[in-house]
């Protein structure tokens, strides 16, 4: 027998909500081992209270279903979504998209409709398309294009979190320190608010290392050992220092989704 476990699931709507709450009723029936909570907030039609509601969700980790009909708030919802890494998704609008397509007209509260919800799905598309073309330090030519660039050693988990931001529709790279070899110059020409440096304890990294190092057979040299992981982050936090406002994150024992708030974090006290 599956144990229950709660979740929280806000529904949020610019009318009464009870379109998009009979929705989730009904697709709650296939998750019966799940409890769920969920939280109506209706007549919802001003920023403030998108951001209020956001707010919690985050507090909650919550998931967002919304039928906002009003694309401004639409956008705002899912800007604060991804800044806040918060998962919003629209139940109304690629319905309305589709029935538009259909009947070869536009819905008629809210004409632009269709190109939103295109414009919110290619978002993701082109985050994720530019996540693995400027994996590992390639095509550093186009790093101005990047909203973050994550630098640091080898395993500190440059890759993963840059997939996972482009999921959340960031346009984010990653670029390698490797020992010994001078970085791409466009790095320190980027605006210091783009760059997160990333860094580990020399002990964790060495037992990182080590499980690729075994699977490789014994082929990396001294990519795994103790002495040379430290000289690697000395190395690493030598350059860092050439810019003074790259804030620099532990990701040691962290999972990914925690870096990622730590890294959101730093972007929203910014703005």
């Amino acid at each position: 027998m599956v144990a229950k476990t709660e979740q929280e699931i806000y529904v949020v709507s610019d009318g009464t909500g009870r379109t998009a709450d009979m929705a989730l009723q009904s697709a709650l029936t296939q998750f019966s081992f799940q409890h769920i909570n969920t939280h109506i907030r209706s007549n919802v039609r001003s920023v403030e209270q998108v951001e209020e509601i956001v707010k919690e969700a985050k507090e909650a980790g919550a998931l967002i279903l919304h039928t906002i009909v009003s694309g401004g708030l639409r956008t705002k919802l899912l800007d604060l979504g991804r800044l806040n890494n918060v998962e919003t998704h629209d139940l109304m609008g690629p319905l309305l998209a589709q029935l538009s397509l259909h009947l070869n007209t536009t819905p008629a509260q809210h004409p632009g409709l269709f190109n939103e919800i295109n414009k919110a799905y290619f978002q993701r598309i082109e985050a994720l398309e530019y996540a693995f073309r400027h994996d590992d330090g390639q095509r550093t030519e186009e790093l101005d294009k990047a909203e973050m660039v994550l630098i640091g050693v080898s395993r500190t988990f440059k890759t993963p979190l840059s997939i996972y931001f482009a999921f959340k529709g960031w346009m984010a790279s990653n670029v390698p320190i490797i020992y010994t070899m001078d970085p791409p110059d466009i790095l320190l020409k980027l605006p210091p608010e783009k760059i997160f440096a990333l860094t580990t304890t020399p002990s964790r990294l060495a037992t990182l290392r080590q499980v690729r190092h075994e699977h490789l057979g014994g082929a990396t040299g001294n990519y795994a050992t103790l002495d040379h992981v430290k000289e690697e982050l000395q190395f690493a936090h030598n350059y860092y220092r050439k810019q003074p406002r790259w804030p620099v994150i532990d990701v040691t024992n962290k999972p990914i989704e925690e870096i990622a708030n730590e890294i959101l974090a730093i972007i929203k006290k910014r703005k």
